[in-house]
Order: C-alpha cells, then sequence, then structure tokens
C-alpha cells in the first residue's frame, strides 16, 4: 500500500468527501423531522473525522519517509532537515497547511458532538450540519485546487528543496498550530448561531453554549498573534514586532470581533439586550477567519508571510458570500424574535460602556480591513496600483485604541442600569488619584526616558499648493487641519497611556481588594479564620469568569505600555571599523570586536563579535550573524543578537561585512519595555485560561472540561517557554576565518 502512497492520499481525500456529504444528508434529515437519524449522523461525523486524520498521517509519513515523488513534500522538505522539522514542515505551505486546517477544523466537530452529549437535541442536527457543510467546502478545495497529494510529473527528485529556512524556528511548531486553532475553533460558535436562527430556539441556550467556545477560540486567536509578533521581532531583523503586513492584519480581524462578542454577550445575559448584535458579531468573527484565511492564500495581497498566487482565491469569494447571503437571510426572518427585552436606561451604565467598546473594536477591525484591501480594490476597480504602509496605521490608528483602552478602564466601575452618585465617587477615588500619580512621575522621567514626542506629522498633510482652488481647496485643507489635530494628540499619547495604565492598574487592584476584605468578613462572622492569600484564591474560584477578566485587561495594560515603548526608542544605522565604538544613545555604545566564519554541514555563518557597555561597564557580548544555506544557494537570513533588561531591549542585526577590511554594517535598536510583550501576554492568557476552567458547581465532567483545561495548560506551557526562549542571545563560538570563501561567496558579504 505505501508503494503508492500519492494514490493512497488521493483515495483518503475522496473519502473524506463522500463521509461528508453522508453526514451532511443524515444531518439534516434528522433536523427536518427524522430525529432518529441523528445518531447515523453523529456517527458519519466521527468517521469523517478519523478519515481526514488518516490523511494527515499519510501526509506526514510522505514528509519523515522522504517521498519526493509528491511534489508538496520535495518543495517542503530535504533530507538533512530532523524528523522534527519535517513533521512541522506539514504545515509549512499551501497544501499541507490547509489539510492542517481540515483536520482541525473535523476535530473541533468531534469535540463539539462529544461535549453536548444529549444536550441541545433539537440543534445538534443543524450545528453538525454546518460543520460538514464547512468540511465539505475545505475538501472540496483540497482536491481541486490544492492537491497535497499531487505526484511531480518528472519523477521524484533526488532530494527535495527544503523548509524555508525562516521557518526552521521553535515558533513555527507552535504559532501556525495557534492561530489556525483559534480560527477554526470559531466554528462552534458560528453552527450554534446558525442552529438557533433555524430552529428559533433563540432564548439563553445558544448564548450560553457559545460563549465559553468564543472564550476559547479568543484565546488562541491571542496566542497566535502575540507568538506572531514575538516570531518577527526575532526572525525578521527588523527590530519590531508588528509591522502592519497585510497578513498580520487579516490574522487579528477575527480577534477583534471576538473580543467585542466577549463583552456584549454579558448584556444579552443579565438584560436580553443586543440579540441581533450578538448573532452579527459569531457571524463576523468566522466570516472574519475566512477573509482571513483567503487574503492569506489567494496570493492577492503582497507579504513575505502569503502563499504563492493561485486561483483558490475564487473558491473562497463565493463561499464568503455564501456565508453572508444564508446568514443574512437566517437574521431578516427570525429578526421578530430577536427583538430586545429591555433598553439602555443611562448613558452612564456599564451596558452603554460596553456598546462604545464594541463600535471601537468594530471601528479598529472595519479600518483595518478597509486599509488592508484598498490596494486591491485600487488596482482591480480603479486601475491605479496603490499601497497602505505602517505609517499610515501609526498615525491614524492611535487614537481609536486609546478610546477601547479608556472604555476598557471604565466599564468595570460602572454599575448595571445606572451609576448612582455614590457608586460613581466610591468607585472613581483611587483609580484617580493613581491616575494623577502616573501622570506626576510621567513628567518627572520624561527627560531620562525621552517620552516625547510619539508620532511626528507627515508631509501627507502640507497645506495645499495656492494654486487650488473651489472644493479641491477646501478639502485639501480639511485634511491638513485634521492630520494636524491628529499629530498633536498622537503626540501626547505617552502621557495618555501612562495615566490610563495607572487608572486601570487601580481598578484592577481595588476590584481584588474589596472582593477579599468582604471574603474576609465574611469568613469572620461564620468564626472561621481566611488569611489574604487563600481569600483572593477563593474569591478567583468562585467568580473565574469576572476575575479571569480583570487579570486579562491587567495583561491588555501591560501590552499597551509595550507599544507605547516605542515613542522613546532608538534606531540607529552604522558602518564600523574593526575595534570603532559607536555610542547608540545616553546608556549604550556598542564596540566591533571582529568578524569570524562558521561552517557545518547546513549552512556557512559570517558572525560578528560586539560588547555591549551601558554606562561604560561592558555587560554583554553579542554575536549577530547572517546564515549562507547551501542546499539553496545563496539564500541567506539575519540572525540578530540581544540584550535583554527589564527595561531595555538592545537589539542588534548585522548587515554587510567587508573581508579585507573588516568594516562591518549594523542596525542597532533600543527598545524600551520590549520584555512586556512576553510578559503581557502570558498574563491575558492566564486570565483567558481562569475564565475557561470548569465551575467548582458543576457536577459533570464534559468533554469541553478536559479541552478547557488542556487549552489552559497547553497555552500557558507555551507562553512560559517562550519567555525562556525569547531573550535569545547568540553565542556563537569563534573559529577560524577563512576570506577567501568570504569574497566568493555571492550575496553574503558587501565589498561596497
Amino acid at each position: 500500500m505505501w508503494q503508492s502512497l500519492p494514490e493512497f492520499g488521493t483515495v483518503v481525500l475522496y473519502a473524506i468527501l463522500a463521509a461528508t456529504g453522508y453526514t451532511l444528508a443524515l444531518s439534516l434529515a434528522a433536523g427536518a423531522g427524522r430525529p432518529r437519524l441523528l445518531q447515523a449522523a453523529r456517527l458519519g461525523a466521527y468517521g469523517t473525522v478519523g478519515l481526514i486524520g488518516l490523511g494527515v498521517l499519510t501526509l506526514t509519513y510522505g514528509f519523515v519517509s522522504g517521498d519526493f515523488r509528491l511534489h508538496y513534500v520535495a518543495d517542503n522538505s530535504d533530507r538533512t532537515m530532523t524528523t522534527a522539522y519535517k513533521v512541522v514542515a506539514l504545515w509549512g505551505g499551501q497544501d499541507g497547511s490547509w489539510l492542517w486546517w481540515i483536520f482541525l477544523t473535523g476535530l473541533f466537530c468531534g469535540i463539539c458532538l462529544k461535549w453536548m452529549g444529549r444536550r441541545y437535541l433539537e440543534l445538534q442536527p443543524w450545528v453538525l450540519a454546518t460543520f460538514m457543510s464547512i468540511i465539505a467546502f475545505e475538501t472540496l478545495l483540497l482536491i481541486f485546487a490544492v492537491a497535497p497529494f499531487g505526484v511531480n510529473l518528472g519523477g521524484a527528485p533526488l532530494d527535495g528543496k527544503g523548509l524555508n529556512y525562516q521557518l526552521r524556528t521553535w515558533y513555527m511548531i507552535i504559532h501556525p498550530p495557534s492561530l489556525y486553532i483559534g480560527f477554526t475553533s470559531a466554528a462552534v460558535p458560528f453552527g450554534f448561531c446558525l442552529a438557533a436562527l433555524i430552529t428559533g430556539r433563540l432564548d439563553s441556550e445558544w448564548i450560553n453554549a457559545t460563549r465559553k467556545w468564543m472564550i476559547f477560540s479568543w484565546l488562541f486567536l491571542s496566542v497566535g498573534n502575540v507568538l506572531g509578533m514575538m516570531w518577527a521581532y526575532e526572525e525578521l531583523g527588523w527590530g519590531g514586532d508588528w509591522a502592519w503586513d497585510p497578513v498580520e492584519n487579516a490574522a487579528c480581524l477575527p480577534w477583534w470581533t471576538a473580543s467585542a462578542y466577549v463583552h456584549s454577550t454579558m448584556i444579552q445575559e443579565r438584560r436580553g439586550m443586543f440579540k441581533v448584535w450578538n448573532v452579527f458579531l459569531i457571524v463576523a468573527t468566522f466570516w472574519l477567519t475566512i477573509f482571513a484565511t483567503f487574503l492569506t492564500r489567494s496570493g492577492m495581497i503582497s507579504s513575505v508571510h502569503s502563499f504563492a498566487k493561485t486561483n483558490i482565491g475564487e473558491y473562497f469569494l463565493y463561499f464568503l458570500g455564501l456565508i453572508a447571503a444564508v446568514s443574512t437571510s437566517l437574521v431578516v426572518w427570525r429578526l421578530p424574535k430577536l427583538c430586545s427585552e429591555s433598553t439602555l436606561e443611562s448613558p452612564l451604565s456599564r451596558e452603554t460602556a460596553f456598546v462604545l467598546n464594541n463600535w471601537s473594536l468594530l471601528g479598529c477591525c472595519t479600518f483595518i480591513a478597509v486599509a488592508t484591501t484598498w490596494p486591491l480594490f485600487s488596482e482591480y476597480f480603479l486601475k491605479y496600483p496603490s499601497a497602505v504602509g505602517p505609517t499610515f496605521y501609526n498615525f491614524w490608528l492611535p487614537i481609536p485604541f486609546i478610546i477601547v483602552f479608556a472604555l476598557m478602564c471604565v466599564a468595570p466601575l460602572l454599575g448595571w442600569r445606572k451609576t448612582t452618585p455614590e457608586l460613581f465617587r466610591k468607585s472613581f477615588f483611587w483609580p484617580l488619584v493613581a491616575m494623577a500619580a502616573g501622570m506626576a512621575l510621567h513628567f518627572a522621567l520624561s527627560g531620562p526616558l525621552r517620552m516625547w514626542p510619539f508620532f511626528t506629522v507627515s508631509n501627507l498633510y502640507a497645506k495645499p499648493e495656492a494654486d487650488v482652488v473651489g472644493f479641491a481647496r477646501a478639502g485639501a485643507n480639511m485634511v491638513h487641519y485634521l492630520g494636524a489635530g491628529v499629530a498633536w494628540v498622537n503626540g501626547k499619547l505617552p502621557l495618555v497611556v501612562t495615566a490610563l495604565a495607572s487608572f486601570k492598574l487601580a481598578v484592577v487592584i481595588q476590584e481584588f481588594a474589596r472582593g477579599a476584605v468582604a471574603r474576609r468578613k465574611a469568613a469572620q462572622l461564620r468564626k472561621e479564620t481566611e488569611n489574604v492569600v487563600l481569600a483572593l484564591l477563593r474569591l478567583v474560584a468562585k467568580s473565574r469568569r469576572r476575575y479571569g477578566g480583570y487579570i486579562v485587561h491587567l495583561g491588555m495594560v501591560l501590552l499597551f505600555i509595550h507599544f507605547t515603548g516605542r515613542a522613546w526608542g532608538t534606531d540607529v544605522e552604522a558602518s564600523i571599523e574593526k575595534g570603532g565604538v559607536l555610542q547608540v544613545d545616553e546608556v549604550y555604545s556598542v564596540r566591533y570586536l571582529d568578524s569570524h566564519m562558521e561552517n557545518d554541514t547546513e549552512k556557512r555563518s559570517i558572525i560578528s563579535d560586539i560588547e555591549v557597555i551601558e554606562r561604560g561597564k561592558v555587560v554583554a557580548v553579542l554575536h549577530p550573524a547572517q546564515n549562507i544555506y547551501k542546499s539553496r544557494r545563496g539564500e541567506s537570513s539575519t540572525e540578530i543578537a540581544r540584550h535583554v533588561t527589564a527595561r531595555d531591549d538592545l537589539y542588534v542585526s548585522q548587515g554587510s561585512v567587508d573581508p579585507k577590511t573588516k568594516i562591518a554594517t549594523f542596525h542597532i535598536y533600543v527598545n524600551p519595555f520590549a520584555v512586556l510583550l512576553v510578559i503581557g501576554g502570558a498574563i491575558m492568557i492566564l486570565g483567558a485560561v481562569i475564565s475557561l476552567w470548569p465551575d467548582v458547581q458543576e457536577q459533570e465532567v464534559t468533554a469541553f472540561s478536559y479541552v478547557r483545561a488542556a487549552a489552559g495548560i497547553a497555552s500557558t506551557t507555551i507562553f512560559f517557554l517562550s519567555l525562556v526562549f525569547w531573550p535569545k542571545v547568540s553565542t556563537a563560538p569563534t573559529s577560524v576565518i577563512d576570506p577567501g570563501w568570504l569574497a566568493d561567496t555571492p550575496g553574503a558579504i558587501s565589498n561596497e
């Protein structure tokens, strides 16, 4: 059988399609009035998941055994790769990653079925039918547009091309699977939403069923995006972690709508409001996962992350249109049952704050989506090529982000329905004191930390020329003054972030302190003893969703401080002679000691030795490098080196090195608060895991309980390991220099 692996794999794909069609037919029949067929449909779904798993194992075997008859295996692996990277190569390209995507979709279908058991019997057929429809589309795409088991027409090559060397990293193992889990698990809330609309069971049943699934999806979307930032920071050598690349933008779009839903669902649970809005957010989250996949896999946008351009985009456009049409039709049909049971009673209430928060989150999402797709629109409809770069996003988005941050700070302090003056004074007093203290500290440290300015005015907003008249001049003036106003506000944002971060930190401390004090008083009335630590632990255990949310907000505070650190970062690029010293900023300087070459079976590396001098004292020796790979002649990658402290991250990227004069070019960054990306991300994940953890009151341990526990353990482990691996510093040993080879290698060393 294994002698005909390509044929066997292809047969498995057709078997998946057949099983999916069979299960879909049974599900529709069960939902249409033949409930006895539900069990057969469930068994069919389990069988489908098993076949998808067999397909994944078959392709994995092709990688591990080095079956280069398969063009996907030949394009993404070679004989020098370790077994671990051969397995990882499964999702290193278009074909295998799509098969992996289908496997995760099927896996969540099976887990969801096991979790539902004998509950939600009226919803189950339609949830299952939704899953089977999604898997059927994905499998059709796999067979007719992707073909992971396609063969090389010229026969099997002696060796493969190998996996891209920027993908041979720790992050390749954890980043794509985390993001894919976040994307594919969004199908569960979507399935429940469609099932509720079809059956008309639009009470709180389906909302309660989907809430923790959406938190689960949000959790792994957060993990995937933060890991992607860490990967970009370490592997691409440009000194940043978010470049507003189109694929990065696409990956974050579902995160915004999922975040909005996690907040707005609380209003529906408490007040019976915003039913249509919550349906929209669930559908939008799933729709955006498919849309993000379309942008990434169609090749229609230019990105270092995207796959090659293929005709796969047409299939996605049809599927996106089908999702939108079906969802809209169902909402219109069920609109009378989606009416709110109550209305907003006061502008100063938690409901109002959540509404404003939702609109702000959706506004950010819409802005990013429009800006990301604008080059496509401009090229195809206006016949005018255009590009939207990081400067555009960095100029216009900080203010909306700050609005979201401010609402996140204020909302927990407001009461449901309305906030009384007494509650307002009681809730806001200490956070406002903390805000004032934070602002005073900011002004005190503004000189040493170079906190001004955050952004500068772009010449895009220059005053119009004198010969511009009429409406054109009025429009140009409007753009100029608006841009100037935004630039002025952006220049003050470090102070605003400091104030809001201080405010939010006080809010979190205040909420935990009040809860712990109340618990200790209640224990004293029962004549029991409960110390502070025990009171806090029991407080979180009793209200995991609420206090897990506060912990997530604490992580967000650290991420805002991390991104604000760019306001006073340093960026220096210079050529240095051997033994020369370069002053980077007021704190750091570097001394270029020497460069040398190392040679192994995989690559040749040009490595530099650099001393880091902090306030006149040598604190570290870094070894940035450039690798030139043998299996792909001329292909190179940059190995950065970092000196990490709690305050700063000194980041060194090596450019060219002259083999004769030893003059080397380096790009050096000082990034304040860089480590907060990892710490803040880990705290966010911890808070989400606490919110997901099974409640103490649960009497039955369900399949999803295990999934939540596994998700918590896996995501927390991933981030603690990332915390260990992320501050990576090159420690390459010295070796004999080979000037002849250095001069002979194209693209490796520049003599300019």
